[in-house]
């Protein structure tokens, strides 16, 4: 890479000191954030219990990892409109390789491999046929993983004859939902390494610092000699095996394979990702800003269930804080030019 490339990296990494309105602006989502859950907190005590924070925490751990699977990819100008229903395809390949091997009287760790195998075979699966769609054949990001959306409802669907996969071993569930490591619940300890190794990947590696510069200028990321389409490739296939290993945790919490795991997580990652500040536009944004997004999103729904305002009422506020966020990203933009 040349120097006029790591230095357009290294500014969108954020490594380039920032004017001061650039921190005041930055300072706008933990402000909202405190805002957000003392508001809650005045209409409902229990918002702020221990308990209650705990379950905040670890709804956070599972839509900050698929917020930074969202975040990858549209730090290249696109998304993955596929990832909720890949995360059910992933849940109900898990539970069918797990119960299908318990039946044939393998042991408990050749169960938990074959699970882990399945399920992130299916999710890698799903991102390399999105990456192949967008990068080889040139399809739009909405049109290619609008379509693997409904292809992933209909496999989850079809396998599991539309109702829940038992047969999960609890030692399955014990890892990577009821275990601690050092003293930390194993969802959260998980994205947290995850988030860690993510970080560093974006930061340090040629790879991580490719996709700024796509994001920033494809055409100059050519023209660079960056091998594009071979990187949008990756980055759809890195964002599905992220989705996959958040199935896994929560199929590991549910205790079963749920062919609607994935529910609305699609809008939810991709809420959490631009509420956190990463711009559709490309090239702006990272893990930091993907966490601080799922935590806000997480502190909203959470709050919204303990005064009982009506779940579609729900899907209208998280819809109306897509578009605020994208407004503000190009409030942003409009700023920096």
């Amino acid at each position: 890479m040349s120097d006029l490339e790591l230095s357009v990296a290294a500014k969108d990494t954020g490594q380039t000191r920032r004017l001061p309105a650039e921190w005041l602006w930055s300072a706008m989502l933990p402000i909202a954030l405190v805002v957000l859950l003392l508001g809650f907190a005045a209409v409902d005590s229990r918002v702020l219990s221990p308990a209650n924070l705990l379950n905040i925490a670890q709804q956070t751990s599972y839509l900050a990892l698929f917020a930074m699977a969202q975040t990858v990819v549209i730090l290249t100008r696109g998304f993955d409109l596929a990832l909720g229903p890949t995360v059910s395809m992933v849940s109900v390949g898990t539970a069918l390789a797990m119960a299908g091997a318990t039946a044939s009287g393998h042991d408990t760790t050749t169960v938990l491999l074959a699970g882990l195998g399945a399920g992130f075979g299916l999710g890698i699966a799903c991102g390399l046929f999105n990456g192949v769609v967008i990068a080889l054949l040139g399809v739009n990001p909405f049109v290619a993983t609008l379509g693997s959306y409904n292809i992933a409802i209909g496999v989850a669907t079809t396998l599991s004859a539309g109702r829940p996969v038992q047969g999960v071993p609890g030692t399955f569930s014990q890892i990577f939902y009821g275990g601690n490591i050092f003293g930390v619940p194993a969802a959260i300890a998980i994205t947290v390494a995850i988030g860690i190794v993510l970080q560093l990947m974006l930061a340090r590696t040629v790879f991580g610092r490719s996709l700024y510069i796509i994001g920033t200028n494809p055409r100059a990321a050519a023209v660079a000699g960056l091998p594009v389409k071979r990187i949008l490739v990756l980055t759809y296939v890195l964002c599905s095996a992220l989705a996959a290993l958040g199935a896994i945790m929560m199929t590991a919490r549910t205790g079963s394979g749920e062919p609607n795991l994935g529910g609305s997580l699609s809008l939810q990652a991709i809420a959490g990702a631009v509420v956190g500040g990463t711009s559709l536009a490309g090239g702006r944004g990272g893990v930091g800003t993907a966490v601080l997004g799922a935590l806000f999103v997480t502190i909203l729904s959470n709050g919204m269930n303990l005064t009982r305002i009506d779940g579609y009422v729900q899907m209208v506020v998280l819809g109306a804080i897509v578009i605020i966020g994208v407004l503000l990203d190009r409030l942003r933009l409009e700023r920096r030019q």
